[in-house]
């Protein structure tokens, strides 16, 4: 009997040991995983869904494309999109974000955007400079901007599909430089490494009443989006981050 109980108190001081160390390497890991902060403060102080993405497998070198870990050789956005877990996996809940960059600290973060998340319209980057130069010269206030080496990214208030219609049908024309992420689209937030770089904030998230990011209505900014992509050679179908 005693060399039971020994036994017992031996396997439990054994698994408190190891259950220490893995606290230990989670919290180095925390430390040195930007990603898994940037995943964390999304999820759980913004409550923005988000899902890791595919990261490069290469990011090339001098005159050669970046290879994605998705493997599919014609990958439009390499590096910034989601792939196992699928997007419909994208989560707020803590446990589960936390659970996913321990396993993959260098993971991308993907927004799942549309539903209670935020919108975005994103266009060519010297078309989105050109926008927010205007922005500010009116006094227009904008929210988050994510910026790659070619693609802004503008981060708006949810909307419908309908309400998205609505306000397209009312223009001339749309540029297909100029895309619009709402529901069951995505975006990788800043310090995700892409085909073309790293995503960066462009604006800061400017925080509101309730601790979240501050994002504007679409509708205010949707005129001088279209007006600077449509001035902006359109670089074909390939989204291109």
């Amino acid at each position: 009997m005693r060399e039971i109980l020994g036994r017992r108190r031996f396997l439990r001081a054994w698994g408190q040991l190891q259950g220490r160390r893995v606290r230990a390497r989670s919290g180095r890991s925390t430390h040195r995983s930007p990603m898994r902060s940037t995943a964390l403060t999304a999820a759980t102080e913004w409550q923005w869904p988000v899902v890791p993405g595919a990261a490069l497998a290469s990011s090339g070198g001098r005159g050669e494309a970046a290879v994605c870990a998705c493997r599919d050789p014609e990958c439009v956005v390499p590096g910034a999109h989601p792939f196992d877990p699928v997007l419909l996996a994208a989560t707020t809940d803590e446990a589960l974000v936390r659970w996913w960059w321990t396993n993959r600290p260098d993971a991308p973060v993907i927004l799942a955007t549309g539903g209670p998340a935020p919108c975005a319209l994103s266009l060519p980057a010297v078309a989105g400079a050109r926008a927010l130069a205007t922005f500010d010269a009116a006094g227009v206030r904008v929210g988050p901007v994510i910026a790659t080496p070619t693609r802004f990214s503008v981060l708006v208030e949810p909307y419908a599909l309908e309400e998205l219609g609505e306000l397209l049908y009312a223009q001339d024309r749309v540029p297909s430089s100029l895309r619009f992420h709402g529901g069951g689209g995505y975006v990788a937030l800043p310090g995700t490494l892409t085909g073309a770089g790293k995503a960066r904030w462009e604006r800061e998230p400017d925080a509101d009443t309730d601790g979240r990011p501050w994002l504007p209505r679409m509708e205010t900014l949707l005129d001088v989006l279209v007006e600077e992509s449509a001035a902006t050679p359109d670089t074909g179908s390939r989204l291109a981050y």
